[in-house]
């Protein structure tokens, strides 16, 4: 390591964190002890971890770990990550997560169904559990196949304008149509 002008003997350090080891105390030596146990506080060549500090963290004179940012732990082994993992994620790195299936985002705080919800479905978190959440008229874990045995969608399924070319009032003015005709009452041709 290189070594500071003036005879200083300590190994050179970003400035602001020198001055926090000198104004601290932090700095020099001390007397052969176990980890951790009275010896006084210091840093520098004489400064051993065994085992070693992990992801950048600094080792103390009294055999401690001081951690990097987004570290904690003896070692610092352990990544955090803020804000914290959601429903269950853990963190591989400062600011990663690793998901549980159902969730997504950096935080796993995203609700995400297998393959997405059909027909109008949303995806949904009901204590824990993730799935869709259907809309009236359909059925399915990814709602996915029409609801025949609907009685309410019989009933309330009510176009005041009867849909056109081949389609199906499925809820109270909403209808489904048959390619390639879309709108209200599926009367727009679309451009295939």
């Amino acid at each position: 390591m290189a070594r500071r002008a003036g005879g200083g003997g300590g190994p050179r350090l970003v400035p602001g964190l020198w001055l926090w080891l000198m104004l601290c105390g932090l700095r020099g030596g001390g007397t052969q002890h176990s980890r951790g146990a009275g010896r006084p506080w210091g840093w520098g060549p004489a400064a051993a971890c065994s085992p070693r500090c992990l992801h950048g963290g600094l080792c103390l004179g009294n055999g401690t770990c001081l951690c990097s940012k987004g570290y904690e732990g003896e070692l610092c082994q352990h990544a955090t990550c803020y804000p914290k993992c959601k429903n269950g994620g853990e963190c591989l790195r400062p600011g990663k997560c690793r998901c549980p299936p159902g969730y997504g985002g950096r935080y796993c705080h995203k609700v995400s169904c297998e393959g997405g919800c059909q027909n109008g479905g949303e995806c949904i978190s009901v204590n824990g559990v993730v799935k869709c959440l259907c809309a009236s008229g359909w059925t399915g874990s990814r709602c996915q196949e029409e609801d025949v045995l609907c009685v309410w969608c019989l009933i309330s399924a009510v176009c005041k304008l009867p849909c056109q070319h081949g389609g199906k009032c499925i809820a109270p003015n909403v209808c489904r149509c048959r390619l390639p005709y879309s709108g209200l009452q599926c009367t727009k041709k679309r451009k295939e």
